[in-house]
């Protein structure tokens, strides 16, 4: 599907483009999500450039996300999509600025595409360019990072209360393996968060080089700086959070392993308790004919009173030491 942006009546305007077009001339911007066959071929045409296919997209060199082509300049940065849902995504998204018109290309629903086009649909200066329309993307997308970062620590902070909860009184199995499912989200999340941020870096980098910004203005240029910094700064957040949820995952295995000690202890306290009574019971059990207890008229009921006492002994001095 391609939408066309134009100005009219001091607000962006989107307007379908058809499958046979033809692209509005006056369009700012272009719009193309999840295109079918031949709607790319429709905005080359009309550009007069290269729309990268999906499979150049996802490419992981800088020469083949980070160029310039016949006059245009190709950005490919990787966004968070569906950072709210249970399983969220990296999904590539490419910026391409054309004599200060502005195409994107994605194939998928950025929170921060939805957020530019809801503002700027409601008003717009009536000489905004192309480039200004990148910059107001970018730094929507550094904003809904930074969000998904927030939200991202607070629910560790939430997550380490639930891990180091000695009040919890849930079923101990379910309890963890609920933990590490939730450890396991949260680590995937940061993950993509930080390659997003990293992706993006590059695009601020490549953007502030010497003779690739000859059509961003001083005002843009302090922006993008600004962008890179933040973009930084986020980076190292992040970065900190891995190592945290890091840690969250060992105290839980730590958590895990002093649970199973606890049950291997029981046993082998059993084992040890349950050993003389066992011995006296294996002398008795024997059966030879010569043997004087067999004859005594109280001779089973001290054997059981041995045996009970053999096993309380041991306990008493596992519970005196300190082992329980």
């Amino acid at each position: 599907m391609i939408t066309a942006y134009c100005i009219r009546n001091g607000a962006l305007q989107g307007f379908d483009v058809p499958a046979e077009g033809p692209v509005p001339p006056d369009a700012l911007w272009i719009d193309m999500l999840r295109p079918a066959s031949g709607e790319d071929a429709l905005v080359e045409a009309a550009l007069g450039i290269g729309v990268p296919t999906q499979a150049e997209m996802v490419e992981i060199e800088p020469s083949s996300r980070l160029r310039i082509e016949n006059g245009a300049i190709y950005l490919t940065g990787s966004l968070v999509c569906r950072a709210d849902e249970e399983r969220p995504i990296l999904s590539a998204v490419s910026f391409i600025l054309v004599n200060h018109r502005l195409v994107t290309l994605r194939y998928d629903e950025p929170k921060p595409f939805r957020l530019v086009m809801a503002r700027l649909t409601h008003g717009c200066s009536a000489t905004l360019t192309g480039e200004q329309l990148l910059m107001e993307l970018l730094d929507a997308i550094v904003d809904r990072a930074a969000d998904i970062i927030e939200h991202l620590s607070e629910q560790i902070e939430a997550l380490s209360e639930r891990i180091f909860d000695r009040e919890a009184r849930t079923d101990q199995n379910q309890r963890y393996r609920a933990l590490l499912n939730m450890i396991a989200r949260k680590a995937d999340l940061g993950s993509k968060v930080r390659e997003s941020l990293v992706s993006m870096a590059r695009i601020f980098t490549f953007l502030a080089a010497e003779g690739e910004t000859k059509a961003l203005s001083k005002d843009q240029k302090a922006a993008l700086k600004s962008l890179q910094r933040d973009a930084t700064s986020l980076t190292d957040h992040v970065s900190y959070l891995g190592d945290k949820i890091t840690f969250l995952l060992d105290a839980t295995l730590g958590l895990v392993s002093i649970e199973q000690n606890n049950i291997i202890k029981i046993f082998a306290v059993l084992s040890v308790v349950l050993m003389p009574p066992t011995l006296i019971a294996s002398i008795y059990g024997m059966n030879f004919e010569h043997m004087p207890e067999l004859a005594l008229t109280w001779g089973y009921p001290l054997a059981l009173i041995a045996m009970l006492v053999a096993a309380i002994v041991p306990y008493w001095i596992f519970k005196w030491r300190r082992w329980l």
